[in-house]
């Protein structure tokens, strides 16, 4: 049997692979995100070294897929941090969820039926800063009101990624503007104050989609950089990191799909490809050999199709296939 290439996978008529004579081929997986694939320009590293000597947080914005994330990650992984904490902000995400949380009505229902009525304490569950904090101090007060699995791991600094900020209510970044600075929080169910390390003091990078404004005094406590969207030769360089060149790809193939990609990214679409859009594309038309400046025969279907891994919506896809067609 022959290996199908991966448009010969699925007919769509009832016939099934081995009906036509075909197995299905091992598909290479786009390498994870590797935080020492991680490329940051000039003002990004300068921005993060600012943050980390001034000690205040790192606010990054940027179009999707440049890599505010992954930020984080990279940072962790270049200064032998070895904790890196993420909280996903949702809509009804408030300050104290950012540091512990406390189930009321597990402590309410038990201390109605057990004999012994339980502590507080037994119903708090410490989140990603208070978690960090924690893990800044010795193991003798830390042990008790950390999960197992960072037990003992103190006292080390962590790197906390709040993913974004801008999806929480207006009141939360005010909110938790006296903690970040003083990097410590109280419990208001024990009574019990928690202060990190001075010299271990978390390192907190939060991203946001600029889908609303944050409060002026939050933003005035920040390190800021807006990351913008890689030029050619920066992608080129993720592209080699990440899925490297094989088989019949050349470089030359690989440039002129960084032109192609560039110049649907000039359309007005509705949602741009990103990056990761980038690299699934990169990676399809490395495994069919395809260079869309000299198509194959029946490569033109084949390109056309791969279209999908670039555009989200209906209209875009129509727009990017107008492009083609010379109509736009």
């Amino acid at each position: 049997m022959s290996v199908a290439r991966p448009f010969d996978l699925y007919a769509g008529d009832g016939s099934t692979l081995a009906a036509r004579k075909l197995e299905a081929p091992f598909f290479q997986k786009i390498a994870d995100d590797n935080p020492g694939n991680y490329l940051a320009d000039d003002g990004l590293r300068d921005a993060v070294n600012v943050a980390l000597a001034l000690g205040q947080p790192l606010l990054l914005t940027g179009d999707p897929g440049t890599g505010k994330t992954q930020l984080a990650a990279s940072l962790a992984y270049q200064l032998g941090l070895p904790s890196l904490l993420r909280f996903d902000v949702k809509t009804t995400s408030s300050a104290k969820d950012l540091f512990y949380r406390y189930d009321a009505l597990a402590h309410f229902h038990d201390s109605q039926f057990l004999a012994e009525k339980p502590a507080a304490e037994a119903y708090i569950t410490y989140e990603v800063l208070g978690l960090a904090i924690l893990l800044s101090l010795s193991p003798q007060e830390a042990n008790p009101f950390l999960p197992e699995r960072l037990r003992d791991r103190g006292p080390i600094r962590s790197v906390v990624l709040i993913d974004e900020i801008d999806k929480a209510p207006r009141d939360l970044p005010n909110d938790v503007l006296n903690e970040i600075e003083t990097m410590s929080f109280t419990v208001r169910e024990t009574g019990k104050t928690f202060s990190a390390a001075a010299s271990l003091r978390p390192v907190l990078v939060l991203t946001s989609n600029s889908e609303k404004n944050l409060p002026d005094p939050f933003l005035r406590r920040c390190a800021f950089y807006h990351i913008p969207f890689p030029d050619r030769m920066k992608l080129a360089e993720i592209v080699h990191r990440r899925l490297g060149l094989d088989g019949g790809f050349t470089a030359k193939m690989l440039d002129n799909a960084l032109r192609y990609f560039e110049e649907i990214r000039k359309l007005d679409l509705r949602k741009k490809p990103s990056t990761a859009e980038l690299l699934a594309w990169i990676h399809l038309l490395r495994s069919l050999e395809i260079d869309v400046d000299h198509l194959d025969p029946g490569q033109a279907r084949e390109l056309d199709s791969s279209y999908s891994l670039l555009a989200k919506t209906k209209d875009d896809l129509d727009l990017i296939k107008a492009r083609k067609r010379g109509e736009t």
